[in-house]
């Protein structure tokens, strides 16, 4: 009687542990000890990571997201390549190539799928240019259906990410200093606007958080270490708030690199390269307006890529040039983020569950 209690309780307790674990995939730069895309155990009780292993070799995949299903992955190759691949998922979580495509530009650095899967944005930042693709029905990348070009005779285009929200896709150039917004009519895209807020002083717009109603924007910029936030009118858009996501007395060097917001929409998250920090914002969902009250170091340096884990308990933040991933603690209460420990991983620049 005994030991059938005890070989119950071993098996409850595997497959306690085996479904508190969810694979983290992380993207990478390739030209130091890094072969490819990693995948990662991730257990949403305990913070911890584990079982580091390659998924695929690849070139420089800096960005990489998922199919609606989550059967595939598609990541840039931020190489000589210059090119976006799509990823079929296997049963022991490795990774096989199912096709790849030019990206049309160098330098692709973003990559991000509409709401059914069936079209995919590449953002190229040292073309300026940003890249759609309709997928067949096995996930499989077509030619480029639309390539755009934001530069100009006189002003450089640095397409550095680009969203899509129901019939809208948004597209930030760091380089010209916009927020792009686009509109689809019948199957293709055209321009509604050459920046739906004017951005001001040069603040370099890197990456954006759309709010789930579609109502409020909140645009991180690199050059200008700050949070742009902006509100849909009827008439438009429109800013309501500018916050920076500096500490007070910090006074050096920094570029931010990316934003979240919380499950709850309660919080916003910023990422800083040089302050090396995650700096956290209280918002305001009724007027969408944000107050900073944390800025907590990442314990590592150059964190240009952080998500949240799928509890929404979690912040992991990639931290490229000190090779490796840092776990937070969310309080849900009040937003506030406390390190729990950190996990080796070569030149780590984006991170997927």
């Amino acid at each position: 009687m005994k030991f059938k209690i005890l070989i119950t309780g071993l098996l409850f307790t595997f497959f306690n542990v085996k479904a508190q674990n969810t694979s983290l995939y992380v993207g990478t730069y390739t030209n130091g000890d890094s072969e490819g895309i990693y995948r990662l155990q991730f257990n949403t009780e305990t913070g911890e990571l584990s079982q580091k292993e390659l998924a695929i070799t690849t070139e420089n995949p800096s960005f990489i997201t998922f199919s609606k299903n989550k059967k595939l992955i598609y990541g840039v190759s931020e190489g000589t390549t210059s090119a976006v691949t799509a990823f079929k998922i296997k049963a022991n979580g490795k990774l096989e190539v199912l096709n790849t495509k030019s990206s049309n530009g160098k330098g692709p650095c973003h990559v991000s799928l509409n709401k059914n899967s069936t079209k995919v944005v590449v953002s190229n930042y040292g073309a300026g240019t940003f890249s759609i693709y309709n997928l067949n029905k096995d996930g499989s990348l077509n030619k480029a259906s639309q390539v755009f070009d934001h530069n100009s005779e006189t002003k450089k285009s640095h397409a550095h990410s680009a969203q899509f929200y129901k019939n809208d896709l948004f597209v930030s150039d760091l380089g010209r200093n916009r927020l792009y917004q686009y509109k689809l009519e019948t199957d293709s895209y055209k321009l509604k606007s050459p920046t739906i807020v004017e951005m001001k002083d040069n603040p370099g717009p890197r990456h954006f958080s759309i709010s789930k109603n579609g109502k409020f924007i909140y645009i991180i910029n690199e050059y200008g270490s700050s949070i742009t936030s902006v509100k849909k009118t009827k008439k438009g858009f429109k800013q309501i708030d500018y916050d920076s996501t500096l500490d007070e007395n910090y006074d050096g060097e920094n570029s931010c690199a990316d934003i979240h917001l919380s499950q709850d929409e309660r919080f916003l998250y910023g990422s800083n390269r040089g302050e090396n920090s995650i700096a956290v914002f209280k918002r305001n969902k009724k007027k969408g307006t944000l107050d900073k009250i944390q800025n907590i170091s990442v314990h590592g340096d150059w964190p240009r890529n952080f998500t949240l884990d799928p509890s929404g308990k979690f912040i992991l933040v990639a931290n490229k040039k000190s090779n490796n991933i840092s776990v937070f603690k969310i309080n849900l209460d009040n937003g506030k983020l406390t390190f729990l420990n950190d996990s080796p991983v070569p030149a780590p620049v984006c991170l997927l569950f």
